[in-house]
């Protein structure tokens, strides 16, 4: 993103001059103006948004602290920001993707247009290698580039936005029919645990695994969350808790490493987490820590539903073997608040996601159904 000093502007969110990478933020004064803030303006939080002219999202490095809205006005910021996690969750990283295309494409000749759409496709698909919905996207984006015949009425820039934009709008339908079919597996009082974030933070929508618990409340149901910290960038502690409490829903935040005493107390009824890839037979990619709990949950007889939409399969994969695991960087585990946590010559391994063999799955949420054992073909006709 550009360099420089960002000037900040708080109190009501008000839309800003045009320039480069942008941000702004919505701060409130001390702790109950903070909750005052979230029951009051975000109780459907969007992750991403297109504003006529720029992507706007959440940067997700600084809550739960701040609120703070970017701007961004290139694929290159976007390419940036999916790298760095301020855009996060695999059906938003897809959505920003295609708007990022779109993005490079504007003000262009046509000829000018389809070839920097295509180098765009290149850079984004080079951003982050586990979730499916990025290539995904990025490959619809790829048909329209490539064969979109362009017309006097509709430029080519024009075609891609509308591309974008489509996605961006499929997912919000498809989070409400996951929320639907994934609350039916959600008993009035159950306390539900779940880890990282699969929330309205996580797609342009309410969410996969969160939608199922969001849709279950505004039935009257009860239901009582525990989330998983997260470990190491607390997507659980500062993204799922941020959203749960906006939405006045009861949320309790534990360390990762408690979730099978929890099971063994009796304490957890179900496991809801998303996912970012899901091979053929139903091995999925999720956040690491996920296999753990999957293990745990099976050992204490507890249901563990992955919530996802039909865009994050992969029938090219037949099994979890050939899902790329993403690794990165040190620092994320070396540093604690700005602060060293680890010996300087300890050596640090930081995989992002671990693979959950599907035998440890009791279900599959689509928008399309609810996917039971066994997987294999069954995944893909849920795909279309």
């Amino acid at each position: 993103m550009a360099s420089r000093t960002p000037r900040w502007r708080s109190g009501a969110y008000q839309r800003k001059p045009k320039s480069a990478a942008r941000e702004s933020r919505r701060s409130g004064g001390g702790h109950e103006a903070g909750s005052a803030l979230l029951k009051s303006q975000f109780v459907e939080p969007r992750a991403v948004e297109w504003t006529g002219s720029n992507v706007r999202i959440i940067d997700q490095t600084v809550l739960p602290e701040d609120l703070r809205y970017l701007e961004l006005s290139s694929v290159e910021d976007v390419a940036e920001a999916i790298r760095t996690m301020r855009i996060r969750g695999a059906p938003a990283i897809g959505v920003v993707a295609a708007l990022g295309v779109a993005l490079s494409a504007r003000g262009q000749a046509e000829s000018g247009a389809r070839k920097r759409a295509l180098g765009a496709i290149e850079l984004l698909r080079s951003t982050r290698p586990t979730a499916v919905n990025l290539f995904w996207a990025l490959d619809r984006m790829r048909v329209v580039a490539e064969e979109t015949t362009v017309s006097r009425t509709k430029s080519m820039s024009e075609t891609l936005l509308t591309e974008a934009l489509s996605i961006m709008e499929e997912d919000r339908e498809l989070c409400r029919r996951i929320g639907e079919n994934g609350s039916r597996l959600i008993k009035d009082g159950s306390t539900v645990f779940t880890h990282c974030n699969a929330g309205a933070l996580a797609t342009a929508g309410i969410g996969t695994a969160l939608a199922a618990i969001y849709v279950a409340v505004s039935q009257g149901k009860k239901i009582r969350v525990i989330a998983g910290e997260t470990r190491p960038l607390l997507q659980g502690a500062r993204l799922t808790a941020w959203e749960l409490v906006a939405r006045q829903i009861d949320v309790t935040v534990v360390c990762d490493s408690a979730a099978a005493w929890l099971m063994k107390q009796g304490k957890v009824d179900c496991v809801f987490v998303g996912a970012d890839r899901v091979a053929s037979n139903g091995d999925l990619a999720n956040k690491i820590g996920s296999y753990s709990l999957a293990i745990a949950a099976r050992e204490h007889g507890v249901p563990f539903y992955v919530a996802c939409p039909s865009s994050t399969i992969d029938g090219s994969l037949p099994d979890g073997s050939g899902i790329p695991v993403e690794e990165r960087g040190e620092d994320e585990v070396r540093l604690v608040a700005g602060r060293k946590t680890v010996p300087d010559k300890a050596r640090v391994y930081n995989p992002a996601f671990d693979i959950v063999q599907h035998e440890y799955v009791t279900a599959i949420i689509t928008e399309q159904d609810v996917v039971t054992p066994p997987f294999l073909g069954r995944l893909v006709r849920a795909r279309g």
